[in-house]
């Protein structure tokens, strides 16, 4: 039988390493590390304080790089360390497969195959979450990371949470991250994504034990916890700073604005009621008064009565942070046809109560719903007669 050939010219003109972070996987290791070595000598193994048969079989292989350190740290550690290591080694890439035994060296040529496509892309080994002893909590969980990551970048990847990934070091220089534990694979995909570097998928295979062989380092609880506050916080930036940051980069970058009218507002494949009532459906989102929530909320119930997503969240997008302020104080004014006091400067009272903070509150909400439902008809009302003025004039005369 034919000996699997090697790719290590190809590791090496790349400068791309095999990096296996490991915890108590004595069982494991030394099979992934002898398969990984037959594909390449460049491996370097992250030793995150074990405390098992890790240290004896790592020194059966002499020519793999190791890193050790204790006590155990998490995931996220291990690879901030092994990446460090890595870029002091010259490397330019690193490949990252879990010391669990799941993920397939064979698959290695297929990270090879993408880099050369995409030199700047962060690679996710996409697994099929459908297949024999696939855990459930498992395939429910990254469905749910994969809607989070589609909120937080707007990109729609199919696994999200595979640690069989290509990282590229080189493009991740000068990035701080604070993630510790298995959360740091979302924060450094999210992060990598708002600074402009591709993440991309890659189909690979996964083999996943019977339950009573498997081994897990994963605490419910409180990794889960861990990636909640995670994607809060990486929610609340995403609509607060970089969906309204990157609507305004396209806006005024030449062509897309001109390319974005042609392609959705004069698209004569939709009805001139369908894009006036989305663009007018989106500036009633962009300020009824459900902050933070507004685009995600816009684009689910753009989904559901079907209405042009795109025009929807552009026309959402008056509620960018310049236009706040004017929203706030428009709001207060329209408020006033629902209250007999007007509470809009109570808060520069002395002596403020619950009460005067309560008619403010309400001045302001009921304001802001009547704001969002009048901006909404007559955005509704001026794009449909634009558009229809529009039409009439581009349709040609009858001979």
């Amino acid at each position: 039988m034919a000996q699997t050939p090697t790719y290590d010219q190809q590791f090496i003109a790349r400068k791309i390493c095999v990096m296996i972070p490991t915890y108590n996987n004595a069982g494991t290791l030394g099979k992934v590390i002898a398969d990984v070595l037959s594909y390449t000598s460049h491996v370097i193994v992250v030793n995150d304080g074990s405390t098992d048969q890790t240290a004896q079989i790592l020194e059966l292989y002499p020519q793999v790089a190791v890193v050790s350190y204790t006590p155990n740290r998490g995931k996220g550690i291990a690879l901030r360390t092994g990446f460090k290591f890595a870029i002091e080694q010259g490397y330019d890439y690193a490949i990252t497969i879990d010391a669990d035994g799941q993920h397939f060296p064979d698959d290695l040529p297929v990270f090879l195959q993408k880099v050369e496509e995409e030199p700047r892309a962060i690679i996710i080994g996409a697994r099929n979450l459908q297949q024999e002893n696939m855990p459930g909590k498992n395939t429910f969980a990254n469905k749910f990371s994969n809607f989070w990551f589609y909120v937080e970048t707007g990109l729609k990847l199919p696994d999200t949470q595979s640690g069989y990934r290509l990282y590229p070091l080189y493009a991740l220089k000068g990035m701080r991250f604070f993630c510790n534990k298995y959360e740091f694979e979302i924060e450094v995909m999210v992060r990598a994504s708002w600074k402009g570097i591709k993440v991309l998928p890659a189909p690979v295979k996964v083999y996943y034990p019977p339950a009573e062989e498997r081994v897990s380092h994963f605490r419910p609880f409180k990794d889960f916890s861990r990636i909640g506050v995670l994607n809060t916080v990486l929610v609340t930036i995403a609509l607060a700073y970089i969906h309204p940051r990157n609507f305004l980069k396209f806006i005024f970058t030449k062509g897309n604005f001109r390319k974005m009218l042609r392609e959705h507002l004069f698209n004569k494949e939709e009805s001139t009621s369908r894009k006036a009532l989305s663009i007018g459906f989106g500036v009633f989102m962009g300020i009824i008064p459900i902050w933070g929530f507004q685009m995600l909320a816009a684009l689910a119930l753009a989904t559901l009565f079907r209405l042009n997503r795109a025009l929807v969240i552009v026309a959402a997008n008056i509620s960018i942070p310049p236009c706040i302020p004017v929203i706030v104080y428009l709001s207060f004014l329209m408020g006033r046809f629902w209250v007999k006091e007007d509470a809009t400067w109570v808060l520069f009272k002395k002596g403020l109560n619950l009460e005067d903070i309560y008619l403010n509150l309400y001045q302001y909400i009921t304001g802001s719903i009547t704001l969002a439902v009048v901006a909404g008809i007559l955005a509704w009302a001026v794009t449909y007669g634009l558009l229809a003025a529009f039409r009439r004039k581009k349709r040609p005369a009858v001979i």
